[in-house]
């Protein structure tokens, strides 16, 4: 039996999946000329503003764009630059896959998404491969142990949602016109793995794989002196991997792979298939460096876990917060690799930074602004930035209800019954609400000017909650300094 997943996308929303199911007899089951599905998707969104042209009016050279922004750490063979120029040639389709672990990508899966647009801003096709079936499995890279096995119904869960978020973000660089126009396919590598049958697999590719060379892979060789080892299942991984490469290479004219630095076995892996199988050259592997701090750390974790890019997982305001609170040694070199803004203007920013006058965390609020804006779009941008002025201590916009509201769920919060709430010590109600452990820290951080409701600023030790002090007769917002607040919901 095999089924058939199905994902429809109608003027550019996602419609949830329906699945049919077939019986497939063995003797029809060939490992080649294998039929998938796909979404190509060309939206009548605004197009973004594009890199200027060269002086001949080709599109820049995309490795040069990625290496002066810090975005190219290793490319298989250094002809990818003439290829990339290569105007008589036509454009190249480059792919990034992206496993569903998860219900929604995170920061570390952004970079894949930032370079398939720069290749689609240079005139180039992306292709995102969501691993529908390598996600069954689990890449080993960077990873320290064997990944917990997924239920069919949360991998399904996790494929939809990741295909909604690469849909919106890859269509903000989508060439407007026919759907034949569109710069770039999402692909679910499931639609061909399903049909291989495992004689099948060791016969045409497993013959062609060196086990000494595998086992030289660098994720392969720190799992192995691990105490907890490799399973035979995940050794195999970097297989799978290099067969996705080979049959895109093979079926849809795809000639370059992207990922992340430790992923360079996995896209050798393919295209040293490409040649042994195929016998072909002109496959390419790029990778780009891991997000890190200045101090080596890894970026894209906070205090409460994966910086996700679905708003249903993390807010537009909190995610526009992450990047306003980073480093000033971060933010240049962050606003080169997470942006698209011209050298010349992160150029001016930096420089501004030593400048007389310069109001603090100015470069940052641009950077929070830009990736904001193509992970979320302008809406979810002016979400973000509503709320932050909104929720500034201090602020005169008038707070209401939705928007107090709109970061309840990123903030602490409680439920209190009116009667309670009514005529009660400001000290009081911010111990009773969490804000504060004890009222004397309450009193003392008043006294100091540091305590605030509805975001203005308490005086007063002895002011009452009244009435009309709650927002739309439903909440309160109570803050000890900018950061610390809590959301009281009147029942």
């Amino acid at each position: 039996m095999a089924s058939r997943t199905f994902l429809c996308f109608h003027h550019g929303k996602l419609i949830l999946p329906f699945t049919t199911t077939k019986f497939i007899p063995s003797s029809k089951r060939p490992l080649k000329n294998l039929s998938f599905s796909s979404i190509s998707c060309s939206l009548n969104t605004p197009q973004p503003t594009l890199e200027p042209k060269s002086q001949l009016g080709s599109p820049p050279n995309v490795i040069k764009i990625l290496e002066e922004r810090g975005l190219l750490e290793s490319v298989t063979n250094e002809n990818l630059r003439l290829a990339c120029s290569d105007q008589t040639a036509g454009p190249l389709k480059v792919y990034c896959g992206f496993d569903p672990t998860a219900e929604s990508l995170h920061l570390g899966n952004l970079l894949g998404l930032i370079v398939l647009s720069w290749f689609q801003r240079c005139g180039h096709k992306a292709v995102a491969l969501i691993g529908g079936a390598t996600g069954r499995i689990g890449d080993p890279s960077g990873k320290s142990q064997e990944r917990p096995e997924l239920d069919l119904k949360s991998l399904e869960k996790n494929i939809v949602g990741i295909m909604d978020t690469i849909n919106k973000i890859l269509s903000k660089n989508a060439n407007l016109g026919s759907q034949e126009n569109s710069n770039f396919v999402i692909l679910n590598n499931y639609d061909w793995w399903k049909e291989v049958r495992l004689l099948d697999f060791l016969k045409q590719v497993g013959r062609y794989a060196r086990v000494g060379s595998m086992m030289s892979k660098e994720s392969v060789k720190k799992r192995l002196e691990s105490e907890q080892g490799m399973s035979y299942t995940e050794f195999t991984y970097q297989l799978l991997q290099g067969y996705d490469f080979l049959y895109l290479f093979k079926n849809e004219s795809v000639s370059v792979q992207i990922g992340g630095s430790d992923q360079w076995g996995n896209i050798t892996a393919g295209t040293e298939l490409i040649r042994k199988i195929l016998q072909a050259e002109g496959a390419y592997g790029l990778t780009f460096p891991l997000l890190l701090k200045s101090d080596g750390t890894k970026f894209g974790k906070s205090e409460d876990g994966a910086i996700w890019l679905s708003p249903s997982m993390l807010s537009p305001y909190k995610f526009y917060q992450y990047f306003f609170s980073v480093p000033d040694a971060d933010v240049v070199r962050f606003l080169k690799i997470l942006t698209f803004l011209s050298m010349e203007e992160i150029n001016e920013l930096e420089s501004g930074m030593t400048r007389p006058g310069y109001v603090p965390n100015t470069a940052q609020q641009r950077l929070a602004e830009e990736i904001t804006r193509f992970v979320h779009g302008e809406d979810g941008l002016n979400e973000a930035l509503k709320a932050t002025e909104a929720l500034r201590p201090g602020s005169e916009t008038k707070l209401d209800w939705k928007t107090i509201e709109g970061i309840a769920e990123d903030v602490p919060s409680c439920t209190l019954p009116y009667n309670q709430v009514v005529n009660l010590s400001i000290v009081d109600l911010s111990v009773c609400s969490g804000l504060f452990e004890s009222k004397s820290a309450a009193r003392r951080l008043l006294k100091q000017g540091g305590l605030y409701l509805n975001n203005n600023r308490v005086d007063n030790e002895i002011k009452r909650i009244e009435a009309e002090d709650i927002v739309d007769g439903k909440v309160l917002l109570l803050s000890a300094g900018k950061k610390n607040k809590v959301v009281v919901r009147i029942s």
